[in-house]
């Protein structure tokens, strides 16, 4: 079994939209929603002269954390959240009841309510299909044009992601709620 983790070198973002749109064609989800799996918003950095002005605005792409300790698995009343053997956090639609437990309980703001299927839904890193058909990328790292989503088996220490998180300092969101987060900024 793998263990699948996501690196985002952020700061390659030029906001684009292509991996909205690439998640959405994906997954069935209509193209003018404006809830849906991943987004990109904004940040702030701060730097020197002449590279950056005191403060920057940056692209910051963000989805499902895929949370070791997931807090919204751990409040959904009927198990419809769980953890897969791969560690990617998944929602199951058939036992999902729409109480919204989850989106209450996930600190990044990662889920949202499915309005076709009435479910509460959120980023599976492509598991039902492309991962399913046999593909090893998701569809947001595969249509980006910088570059910047690295995805892969953090447990397989030949991997991209393994090798640009060894060698690339990165941090994790709210990694003080202690989460354990596998997605990864590298900075």
């Amino acid at each position: 079994m793998a263990r699948y983790g996501m690196a985002l070198d952020y700061k390659n973002c030029i906001n684009c939209k292509a991996c909205e749109t690439a998640c959405k064609e994906e997954n069935g989800i209509l193209m003018g929603a404006d809830k849906h799996r991943i987004w990109v918003g904004t940040g702030e950095i701060e730097g020197q002269y002449p590279l950056l002005d005191l403060t920057s605005n940056v692209f910051q792409p963000s989805q499902c954390q895929h949370c070791d300790d997931a807090p919204c698995e751990d409040v959904c009343p009927t198990e419809a959240t769980f953890t897969d053997e791969n560690g990617v956090v998944r929602v199951d639609i058939e036992k999902c009841i729409l109480c919204t437990y989850c989106m209450n309980a996930c600190p990044y703001d990662a889920r949202y309510i499915e309005e076709r299927g009435m479910t509460v839904d959120k980023c599976n890193f492509c598991t039902e299909t492309r991962l399913a058909r046999g593909e090893t990328t998701t569809a947001c790292q595969n249509t980006c044009p910088t570059k910047v989503r690295i995805f892969g088996d953090l447990d397989d220490p030949n991997s991209e992601i393994s090798e640009v998180l060894r060698v690339r300092e990165h941090y994790s969101l709210k990694s003080h709620l202690g989460t354990n987060p596998k997605l990864f900024y590298l900075t």
